[in-house]
């Protein structure tokens, strides 16, 4: 074979090796801030406990045994979560601490509500999270009085719409009285 026809196939089949850059090769390219930012998050991996580690590791598995669909919510809400302030964060963090120690069904309808939390505009998410902090903030006898004050209004709504009901009723009857005129 001539030296002019293998030139271009060790070229073709060189290719594939050319383009598997090393990850230090990566590295290396990358702008300076993203390397930077690299080396900050392998301290933090260092400086993780080994079970914290397992458990990232865990959480990494179980991600990447996700269908596509599923992985690309859950990426979303981590983004979600890292455009959140550091006091969200932390109190969104704190509130999981919770959440892992309730009861399976008591889970189900609090991941619900989450859901709502999280796909929330970010203006009425702030709100909801200051809602929160107040009412942590409460003694029992106040968070009482508001639980109160809910029932009355719950109540009285009740009690309105049973008066609308009522009234749409008359009208009705009202009605089929003049028709039958």
């Amino acid at each position: 074979m001539r030296p002019a026809l293998l030139a271009p196939i060790v070229l073709v089949c060189a290719l594939p090796a050319l383009a598997q850059q090393t990850d230090a090769e990566r590295f290396r390219n990358l702008p300076p801030e993203k390397q930077q930012e690299l080396r900050q998050r392998l301290q933090e991996l260092k400086s993780l406990s080994p079970e914290d580690r397992a458990e990232l590791r865990k959480n990494q598995d179980r991600l990447d045994a996700m269908p596509p669909a599923d992985r690309e919510a859950v990426l979303k809400n981590y983004q979600r979560f890292q455009q959140m302030t550091p006091d969200e964060r932390q109190e969104i963090l704190r509130r999981w601490q919770e959440f892992r120690k309730l009861p399976p069904e008591k889970r189900a309808e609090l991941r619900q509500q989450l859901r709502g939390v999280m796909e929330s505009d970010p203006k009425v998410r702030r709100q909801l999270l200051e809602n929160m902090r107040r009412w942590e903030r409460m003694t029992p006898e106040q968070r009482e009085e508001i639980r109160q004050r809910y029932r009355e209004l719950r109540q009285e709504r009740r009690e309105e719409r049973r008066e609308e009901r009522r009234q749409e009723q008359r009208e009705r009857r009202q009605e089929r009285r003049q028709d039958r005129r």
